[in-house]
């Protein structure tokens, strides 16, 4: 179940071992183990880009997430790619009183269950039940000691 991890010039103060560690765990927690997940680490120029390009919104966001082409060979388990502004979640630590990397963690989970096919965009329902997996994932990774809340 490999975790490839890609760090910009935002990304490079993060451990990527630790964050390996988690993305393995997160996987494994989801069902997973057998995928192959990518994780970017990026500043927010190039987020902002990216949102622009694909979201059609012109402005950095926190994460987003790009499931794999779904006509892979059946023997590739890409489950696909989890991109994070470091810039954004810095910003967002900081109003939340966390750490980074607490927020990095939170964002990693919520762009893996987006690539699990989950949309908190589409429904009220959607958005309870996506809130609800994400809290269930944190908890075990604290019992893990992977995350301090």
């Amino acid at each position: 179940m490999p975790v490839e991890i890609v760090r910009r010039a935002a990304g490079r103060k993060i451990s990527s071992r630790g964050l390996k560690q988690v993305a393995l765990a997160v996987l494994q927690l989801t069902r997973q183990e057998n995928a192959e997940l990518s994780l970017a680490l990026i500043g927010n120029a190039e987020m902002q880009n990216l949102n622009a390009q694909y979201r059609h919104k012109d402005y950095p966001t926190d994460v987003l997430s790009f499931p794999a082409a779904k006509n892979l060979p059946p023997e590739a388990i890409l489950l696909g790619d989890v991109i994070i502004s470091v810039d954004k979640a810095a910003e967002q630590a900081k109003e939340r009183r966390r750490t980074l990397h607490h927020e990095i963690v939170t964002l990693l989970i919520h762009g893996i269950v987006h690539l699990l096919g989950y949309d908190h965009e589409r429904s009220v329902k959607d958005a309870r039940i996506m809130t609800r997996i994400e809290k269930k994932i944190a908890r075990q990774l604290c019992e893990r000691g992977l995350l301090q809340l």
